[in-house]
């Protein structure tokens, strides 16, 4: 086996020329020998083979010798060690790209292209170059075609901007771009490069908004997961309430049962002790019986019926005036039972729909923490009532202060500070924290307004309207039987009206949010107002026109 040092050697005495493969123009790769003695690269004598496979005939690309079967390829082993010593000498070879066209012993990289000469020039080369204007450098290619001009074949100098071409100079001269604006091709380069440069920072832009926005998303969906999990831990333990009530439910009905079921069994037993007690006094009336029926003696009959024995005819008697009937034993209870469960049931049912009646809405539009705080914080407002103190002098108010009505009567109130002029009323309770909710049943006639406002609210005039002032918000009904929800003294029109006269409000007092909903099936979101709320906020309740009320 021959040693590298002897390959080495040997390859000294090979010229560049003789190791270079005629097809590829580089130093060999895997060198192979036709049967004429040529060698080329495996790959490229491959390739050109195959192009010939289809005339039938195969050529040698050298010596056009020709064969009509396809010859076979012979491996050169010492050519390939020495070809493979040689590159990795000189690696640059590898890399060099387009080659300098007056380097022969060797590829050298071009630097540049000379358009004028269609050669290519390493720096050695450039060196010497002629440096006149006609010969046009560039950087190194092998498309000079690209670089002339199709119709005058002359080499491409100018940019023409009205027809967006490059142009030589005949065509800007005598050619069809004629008196139209031109540009050195370096000048039109540049400004292009400063529109793309200006497109560039605005795509740069464009990222960096779509990073932040992917971020955000990401974080949304860090925020939605977390939310989920919380609701998830929410329902669960609202699901073992349930569970939990409904045992309780259970054992109180199954306890109903055995209560009542237990009394019957005293009464059947007590009942049938009796019965055992009349059975025997009836036998022993029977053998006496029996035994006068079987004296001779006629004095002696006659005389028993004045014996002793008198008292069993007593019994007989008192004991077919109070006989013993199996229908006065009773049975189950079933609607003390069915009432025991029904109410028990209505009971967790109410319970839970109160918690979570806005939630059925399947358009509403609270927050994910919203919802899942809304199954087991939200304080139902039971215990609302009217405050009279608030109520102008043509409303009426129930006693029990859950009822406001439009009175034709002039109640004669006496005037102070917080009662209003028009005919409004406020709620006696205040929310200055906390989810809370509340329903109300209004008149089908006339107009109403409800709502939430600040108790800094205006009391006269228009002004103290729920909804026409930045203090209040609010849902309202004009006689006209349009609806509008109002803040600020700017009204949201709903085109198609509700079709029940029940409605549900949600605050939520630290999330700033005042929900509407028409409690009809399904439940209905209206509005949701969002503030940040400054002041404690009452319940505003107001009738306008005749047969208008609003409930609680």
């Amino acid at each position: 086996m021959r040693s590298h040092s002897s390959d080495l050697g040997l390859a000294e005495s090979f010229s560049e020329y003789e190791l270079t493969c005629s097809i590829c123009l580089n130093i060999y790769t895997d060198p192979v020998t036709l049967p004429c003695g040529h060698s080329f690269c495996r790959t490229c004598i491959g390739d050109v083979l195959d192009t010939q496979e289809a005339s039938g005939a195969y050529t040698c690309p050298e010596c056009r010798a020709e064969s009509q079967e396809r010859p076979a390829l012979v491996n050169v082993r010492k050519l390939r060690n020495i070809a493979e010593n040689i590159r990795s000498t000189h690696p640059e070879q590898e890399e060099a790209g387009i080659p300098c066209t007056y380097c022969i012993q060797y590829l050298v990289p071009a630097a540049k292209t000379c358009l004028h000469c269609e050669a290519s020039l390493c720096e050695n080369h450039l060196r010497v170059h002629s440096k006149s204007e006609e010969h046009l450098l560039t950087e190194p290619t092998t498309s000079l075609e690209n670089r002339k001009c199709s119709v005058h074949k002359k080499v491409l100098e100018y940019y023409c901007c009205e027809d967006a071409a490059c142009i030589c100079v005949s065509c800007s001269l005598a050619g069809e771009h004629r008196g139209h604006q031109v540009e050195t091709l370096n000048e039109a380069s540049e400004k292009k490069k400063d529109k793309l440069k200006n497109i560039l920072q605005k795509l740069t832009s464009q990222i960096d908004k779509a990073k932040r926005r992917f971020q955000n998303l990401e974080e949304l969906r860090r925020q939605v997961q977390g939310k989920a999990a919380g609701i998830t831990e929410r329902v669960t333990a609202l699901i073992r309430d349930i569970r939990k009530q409904l045992e309780d439910l259970e054992k109180r009905f199954l306890s109903e049962i055995s209560r009542q079921e237990e009394q019957v069994s005293l009464r059947v037993s007590d009942l049938i002790r009796q019965l055992e007690i009349k059975k025997v006094m009836l036998s022993m009336k029977m053998s006496d019986i029996e035994e006068l029926c079987d004296m001779t003696d006629p004095v002696t009959v006659l005389q028993g019926r004045e014996s002793d024995r008198a008292d069993y005819y007593d019994a007989e008697e008192n004991t077919e005036r109070r006989d013993i009937k199996v229908r006065d034993v009773g049975d189950l209870d079933v609607g003390l039972i069915s009432v025991t469960l029904h109410s028990g049931l209505a009971g967790i049912v109410t319970k839970i729909k109160r918690q979570h009646r806005v939630l059925e809405a399947s358009d509403m539009l609270l927050d994910v923490n919203t919802a899942s705080d809304m199954l087991l914080d939200v304080n139902t407002a039971s215990d609302m009532f009217l405050d009279v103190n608030t109520a102008g002098d043509y409303v009426s108010v129930s006693e029990v202060l859950k009822t406001v009505s439009r009175s034709g009567i002039n109640q004669s109130r006496p005037e102070t500070p917080e009662r209003f002029q028009d005919s409004q009323v406020l709620s006696s309770s205040s929310f200055s924290s906390g989810r809370h909710y509340w329903e109300v049943e209004v008149s089908e006639s006339g107009g109403w307004r409800v709502g939430m406002t600040y108790p800094s609210i205006e009391r006269r005039e228009e002004q103290s309207w729920f909804g026409n002032n930045n203090k209040s918000w609010g849902l309202e009904k004009f006689i006209n039987k349009k609806y509008y929800m109002r803040h600020d003294n700017k009204g949201i029109h709903f085109p198609h009206p509700p079709t029940c006269h029940r409605f549900g409000i949600f605050l939520d007092y630290e999330a700033g949010r005042l929900s509407f909903y028409e409690l009809c099936d399904p439940i209905r979101h209206l509005h949701t107002f969002t503030a940040a709320f400054t002041e404690p906020l009452h319940a505003g309740f107001g009738v306008y026109g005749y047969n208008s009320w609003v409930r609680i």
